[in-house]
């Protein structure tokens, strides 16, 4: 029997949530499946993937095939890297102890990566949430500045005027002379 690993949806219409289920290649997507071996949800930023780790190797090693997305969901999770270093391990090509290695190195590394993008992601979001109050607080000045400007009275600043252009006009003659 060909079996594959491949998604099953779940969740409301725009709000995906997909199960990780091993199933007969010749069953219906939604339909029945022999194992459940994790959980997809791509409505968070990063993707939130739960999956048992052993049991999906053990899949793959049996040679169950995943699908173009689960392939790159358990390439994600270090499923496929860790079957490829245990076939190195076969071939002779390195030890347990080498592969245990890269595989730990690997994950750390991984592990720093998704840190770092959740941590530019709150921080990211962070800014925006102070540059919208910042803005917030200038239209409201810009507002209160507005009505305070429209509610004072208007002074003569029209007759303040005229007089300093008749002084001007006598020091002006007197120069001229």
């Amino acid at each position: 029997m060909a079996t594959k690993i491949r998604l099953q949806r779940h969740g409301k219409k725009g709000k995906p949530f997909y199960y990780i289920v091993v199933a007969d290649a010749r069953a219906p997507r939604d339909g029945r499946f022999i194992e459940r071996i994790g959980s997809y949800n791509p409505n968070t930023n990063p993707a939130t993937i739960d999956i048992n780790f052993e049991k999906t190797l053990s899949w793959v090693n049996n040679g169950a095939q995943p699908t173009d997305t689960c392939r790159a969901i358990l390439s994600y999770k270090g499923v496929l890297y860790k079957k490829h270093l245990e076939g190195g391990v076969k071939k002779g090509a390195l030890t347990q102890e080498q592969a245990d290695e890269k595989f730990a190195a690997w994950t750390d590394q991984k592990d720093g990566k998704i840190t770092g993008k959740k941590s530019d992601l709150s921080s990211a979001k962070e800014e925006a949430r102070k540059a919208a109050l910042a803005a917030e607080a200038k239209r409201n000045a810009d507002k209160a500045a507005a009505i305070a400007a429209k509610n004072t009275p208007v002074a003569e600043e029209v007759e303040e005027e005229a007089p300093v252009a008749e002084e001007a006009a006598p020091e002006a003659e007197e120069s001229a002379e």
